[in-house]
């Protein structure tokens, strides 16, 4: 069954739509962390490397509902088997079943927020030939900036993604920060891609944050310095990641851990689309103690969402 974590009156449930050994080596991906780096992200979080050294990474979605209200998801996953991330991601994605199990059906989504537009984010959001939303009652929320950038992104996004949607009136381009509800507000997060954004969930007394790519392995908050080779402006990137770790709340991680220091705060949670732990002293890096961090979930407990038709989107060649 998908993992469920509750904040207030909002349930958000994280799916699964596939898992697998990236295709590149991490020390590429990351070309600037250090052996010492490797060994404490390894040490945070030991089911993000296989026995051979390679980065095991999920492919996540979030489906965020209020009550028995509509549902709003947060990326749509890698796809099925003939989606643009078909090159280099396990496809097919097993979100359709990942729905299935949390209860929902795809006419139940209202909002679809698109983080950015990488292929293994957009997978389920255009299926088919001609291409159809997937989700028929759900507007797409997409940052100007990233609409802006589509076709530098990938050439195939203007035509494969962005027609169908506004074809079908179920495009939404939205500029900045922008309220959804009072709970829920996208953020602009940019670097990643022009126009990544993250997801602000707020109570009373907590906030969750969707970082879609904002943060994609466990080495990024050892030291949020370091740059991650797909990320379209690295200096940017590092901006955003910065940012929203010196929240003035700084965020634990979701699930919590099984022993939790007593006297830490936790009105603020962080959630990746990667499998990370989420450090309680964002100023800590390097070298920090057990106390100062929370566990994330491991990958297996994950889930992501639906497809696009690599017959409309030819594969990307800077996935991520």
């Amino acid at each position: 069954m998908p993992l469920n974590r509750t904040l207030g009156s909002i349930t958000v449930t994280a799916l699964t739509d596939g898992e697998g050994a990236f295709f590149q080596p991490r020390a590429d991906a990351f070309a600037q962390a250090t052996a010492a780096h490797w060994a404490e992200a390894d040490r945070r979080d030991p089911g993000s490397v296989t026995a051979d050294g390679q980065w095991w990474l999920p492919f996540r979605s979030f489906a965020i509902r209020a009550g028995d209200g509509p549902v709003t998801l947060v990326d749509a996953g890698i796809g099925p088997v003939d989606a643009p991330a078909a090159s280099w991601a396990p496809v097919p994605g097993r979100m359709p079943a990942e729905l299935t199990a949390a209860g929902i059906d795809p006419a139940d989504v209202d909002t679809v927020v698109l983080t950015h537009l990488h292929s293994d984010h957009i997978g389920w959001a255009v299926t088919g030939t001609p291409g159809r939303p997937y989700f028929p009652n759900a507007s797409y929320l997409v940052q100007r900036a990233e609409i802006d950038a589509a076709e530098t992104l990938n050439p195939g996004l203007p035509a494969g993604l962005v027609a169908p949607l506004r074809a079908a009136g179920q495009l939404r381009v939205v500029d900045g920060e922008t309220a959804l509800t009072p709970a829920v507000r996208l953020l602009p997060t940019p670097g990643h891609t022009p126009g990544h954004q993250s997801v602000l969930l707020t109570s009373a007394e907590e906030r969750m944050l969707l970082t879609g790519d904002l943060l994609v392995h466990m080495v990024q908050l050892v030291d949020p310095d370091l740059a991650y080779a797909h990320e379209e402006d690295p200096d940017l990137a590092r901006a955003s990641r910065l940012n929203a770790l010196r929240a003035p709340t700084p965020p634990p991680s979701w699930p919590p851990p099984t022993s939790a220091p007593p006297s830490r705060p936790t009105p603020a949670r962080l959630i990746t689309s990667r499998p990370v732990k989420i450090p309680l002293d964002p100023g800590c890096r390097g070298n920090p103690s057990p106390e100062d961090h929370y566990n994330q979930d491991r990958a297996r407990s994950r889930p992501k969402i639906r497809a696009t038709s690599a017959k409309a989107l030819p594969p990307e060649p800077s996935p991520g």
